[in-house]
């Protein structure tokens, strides 16, 4: 009996095909295509995928598996849908990445990412330049954007501080933030990191390190989220939600 494919591949051992159970048992076999176990190497099984599907398809398929969130039968199943509808996304999608590959950049002051340097959220006056928000990514930006309850100006970190992947201060831009924090018209920075270990271990970093630059430094109120039930909440949600507590009707 054949081995049952995962959700990303096969096997790589097969019966023999004139053999049962108790006879000459599994001979090697190549995994089909997709398949994440390796025996005979990535090379010779990237040649064998090419040769039957074609060098460029193949290229595709493992350049979109490794986007977050796609595996090789995710990759396999876009790429699919890409070549049948040509005219409707992959031409519009190649252009649209070849249009942001050229274009956008990283803003030099807050470390966004946009069409122009300084960026948009930086150049506009109408922003609160006494507020600063400081986020890991840039898609904490966005989220904080699409919250559209910060109005203020941001600084992108551009990862947190972690012992075990030897990521030190050096590597995120710390200098440039407490720079930033010793501006005359900042009076606030807000401390927009996960509630991770590593997150924590940055925020704690960051308002020791801000200590002396005569700002407020705060975090983010951590705690039930709208329209969650206590039922639902892990442990520490509901600690901390308990620890910090408001009067009724703040």
């Amino acid at each position: 009996m054949s081995a049952k494919p995962t959700d990303e591949g096969f096997s790589t051992t097969y019966p023999h095909s004139k053999g049962i159970c108790g006879n000459a048992g599994a001979t090697p076999h190549p995994p089909p295509f997709g398949g994440h176990l390796l025996p005979q190497g990535e090379k010779e099984l990237f040649a064998l995928m090419a040769a039957s599907i074609g060098p460029e398809i193949e290229r595709l398929i493992a350049l979109l598996a490794k986007l977050p969130g796609l595996g090789q039968r995710s990759a396999r199943r876009a790429t699919l849908m890409l070549l049948k509808k040509r005219e409707q996304l992959l031409a519009p999608l190649s252009a649209a990445l070849a249009e942001a590959a050229a274009r956008v950049k990283t803003c030099q002051v807050c470390g966004a990412l946009d069409t122009r340097d300084p960026c948009a959220i930086c150049a506009d006056p109408g922003r609160d330049q006494s507020l600063l928000c400081v986020v890991e990514e840039v898609g904490a930006l966005w989220a904080m954007e699409r919250a559209v309850a910060f109005r203020g100006r941001y600084h992108v970190l551009g990862g947190l501080l972690s012992a075990l992947d030897g990521v030190g201060p050096a590597a995120l831009g710390i200098d440039a933030l407490a720079r930033r924090a010793g501006e005359q018209s900042v009076r606030e920075v807000i401390l927009a990191l996960p509630a991770t270990v590593d997150g924590q271990t940055t925020a704690h970093y960051l308002a020791d390190r801000l200590a002396g630059a005569g700002v407020a430094v705060t975090m983010l109120a951590r705690g039930v989220p709208v329209g969650g039930e206590l039922d639902w909440l892990d442990d520490g949600t509901i600690a901390q939600a308990m620890r910090a507590r408001r009067p009724a009707g703040a």
